[in-house]
């Protein structure tokens, strides 16, 4: 099932070296809404060099902006294997359909096959995804956090 394409007066397109402190500032707001009790602003630095890394291997970072200039989300995924790295969606427009918007765009990146890591605890975020055609093919655990993970994949 692909998601629909980005509302007319949202713009998508590929990251440029601009928007880091966008990205950076979506990143740590979307995950400080999901844990209050992490604090994401010390892991700046790492994601930052975590997508460079990531991109340096063919993955790409698709920016989705409203109306232009602000940035909405973002998503990572890399195009050789279908691992889709990050996913986030800007707390204020959480429920608008963003990310079935950027999965739609993943899913365009890598028409196939594409797989993730979620947490286990987060229930949203696996719901969101199950009803975007993802199944559980694993479990495992996250290096950063030691959290329980579950790892899914969507097939065309």
């Amino acid at each position: 099932m692909n998601a629909p394409a980005p509302p007319v007066s949202m713009k998508l397109r590929l990251r440029a070296e601009g928007d880091w402190p966008s990205i950076l500032d979506v990143w740590v707001a979307s995950w400080r809404a999901t844990y209050p009790e992490i604090d994401f602003d010390a892991r700046r630095d790492w994601l930052m060099r975590h997508v460079r890394d990531l991109e340096a291997l063919g993955g790409v970072t698709l920016c989705l902006f409203d109306g232009g200039s602000t940035l909405a989300g973002f998503v990572v995924i890399n195009p050789a294997d279908g691992w889709l790295d990050q996913i986030c969606v800007a707390p204020d427009h959480f429920g608008a359909g963003l990310g079935a918007s950027l999965l739609s765009a993943a899913r365009n990146v890598s028409p196939s096959v594409i797989r993730l890591d979620v947490n286990a605890d987060n229930l949203r975020a696996i719901r969101f995804y199950e009803r975007d055609g993802f199944s559980c093919v694993g479990r495992g655990t996250n290096t950063l956090s030691g959290r329980e993970t579950i790892m899914m994949e969507w097939r065309a």
